[in-house]
């Protein structure tokens, strides 16, 4: 006779889907912890709403991953040490929806100062393409100890020296609202995204064209006759980043579709271009593009003629 068994914890074993739900509760703790927000924000769905008025007051809040990041970047960095203990974890999976719960312990550190609150987590939280991503998540508070200000202190603390994830969200931003600044023809916007010292470097600029400008006052006059030589223009439908291992360097592609007013002719060009921000200033701007499309358009063959 063959005696078949059953392993005693096979009856209750949890499902694929609990296990992904319970490890990203606990990966969200350890990761806030490490201050590693580029993989934290990809828990999360396009739209997240977050609820944190039974701790801090306030308003229920629908936020984009990078925002929720760049709030939690903007203070958790300033401290010590935080350590968020996760426990009792519970799941409810419905289909391509799910709950969960936990218990949370909160413990933040700051020189002399500390601050623990408890309490618990509920989260919503969505599947799609097979990947499970939260899209609600509440928090209600039960009880606190230690000194509430070390928040302050640690926001303080924190845009001293900001987080790498702070310095890419800067760079990027830098990069858009320079570009925005030439599609909108507006010059004050261009101006306010350089730093004192900035260069731009353009090593494939044709002959009689500059291959670098220094400094602010050189770079807004090198842009100054901009709004009367461009129509309509367009740099950031196909704009895509490639963060650098060093925070305050970025490299961004894309594509030029502008009207060029003197010559008629429409300037469509393909960009690279490697930026160094650094407090939300454009330090360093090198440009490549292919200096043949654009002689043609500006009509610089002809003016040589």
């Amino acid at each position: 006779m063959i005696l078949v068994t059953t392993p005693y914890n096979l009856v209750n074993a949890e499902t694929a889907d609990e296990a992904a739900i319970k490890t990203i509760v606990e990966s969200i703790a350890t990761l806030a912890d490490r201050h590693n927000f580029d993989s934290l924000e990809k828990l999360y769905a396009e739209k997240v709403e977050v609820d944190y008025t039974s701790a801090f007051g306030g308003e229920v809040e629908l936020k984009s991953p990078q925002a929720l990041m760049t709030q939690w970047a903007s203070s958790l960095p300033g401290f010590d040490r935080t350590r968020h203990e996760i426990s009792k974890i519970e799941t409810v999976v419905n289909g391509n929806n799910a709950t969960a719960t936990a218990d949370v312990v909160a413990n933040h550190y700051l020189d002399a100062m500390f601050w623990q609150i408890t309490g618990s987590y509920e989260y919503g939280l969505v599947k799609k393409d097979g990947q499970w991503t939260i899209n609600q998540m509440t928090f209600i508070a039960e009880s606190e100890e230690g000194d509430r200000d070390i928040i302050n202190e640690a926001v303080r603390q924190a845009s001293i020296n900001p987080s790498p994830y702070i310095q890419r969200q800067q760079a990027k931003q830098a990069v858009i609202d320079f570009l925005k600044s030439l599609e909108e023809k507006d010059m004050d916007k261009l101006a306010s995204v350089w730093a004192e010292d900035a260069v731009q470097d353009m090593p494939f600029s044709p002959a009689n064209f500059p291959k670098r400008v220094e400094g602010k006052t050189n770079l807004i006059q090198h842009y100054a006759s901009w709004p009367e030589i461009s129509g309509k223009a367009n740099f950031t439908d196909d704009l895509v980043f490639y963060p650098m291992q060093d925070a305050t360097m970025v490299y961004a592609e894309w594509r030029g579709n502008v009207e060029i007013i003197p010559t008629g002719r429409i300037y469509q060009q393909r960009y690279g271009g490697l930026f160094k921000v650094v407090d939300g200033k454009i330090e360093l701007f090198r440009e490549y593009y292919n200096p043949i499309v654009f002689k043609y358009a500006f009509g610089l063959d002809e003016a040589r003629d």
